[in-house]
């Protein structure tokens, strides 16, 4: 009640949120490892499930507490934007709140871009497997912008042939 701000404290730790777009990045990888080696060890599977019960975990899965860093940033969003509305506009806090929620949406931008630069990596190695992994198309900086079944007509006789084309 002294000082009933948040905006300035926030605008401290907000640059610190972009490192979870890295977590995000891997998110997906983990998951399949951790469902991975829960099917291969049943020592692991033990343990987890040991860990899981512990009171300290809230009755939660490993999986559930996973999932809490990529809704991290999404949820602080919806939450400030939430303080700014009900938050006079006259307020000591105002232009701090604002500011934190600048930074904090950039930070929810740059996880969600690098949850798209993933999934585009995802689906460049199902086309290199698709091909025969005879052209390395898997790079960064590559980009799928489209694909599908498309006519190829000769020059010659107009006839047309079916092709799947990759942009």
């Amino acid at each position: 009640t002294s000082t009933p701000r948040i905006g300035d404290i926030l605008q401290k730790l907000a640059p610190f949120l972009k490192m979870y777009g890295e977590y995000v990045k891997n998110f997906d990888n983990a998951m399949e490892l951790v469902k991975t080696w829960t099917e291969r060890s049943p020592l692991f599977k033990f343990i987890i499930q040991d860990i899981q019960k512990e009171k300290v975990c809230g009755n939660l899965t490993l999986q559930h507490h996973m999932l809490e860093p990529v809704q991290r940033i999404p949820r602080y969003e919806m939450l400030l934007k939430d303080y700014l509305r009900k938050l006079p506009q006259d307020s000591l806090d105002w232009k701090d709140a604002e500011k934190s929620l600048e930074i904090i949406s950039t930070a929810a931008s740059h996880s969600n871009s690098a949850i798209r630069k993933m999934e585009n990596l995802k689906k460049l190695l199902e086309i290199y497997e698709m091909l025969g992994e005879e052209e390395d198309i898997v790079n960064p900086s590559n980009e799928l912008i489209k694909e599908g079944q498309i006519l190829k007509l000769a020059a010659r006789n107009t006839s047309a042939q079916e092709r799947y084309l990759f942009l």
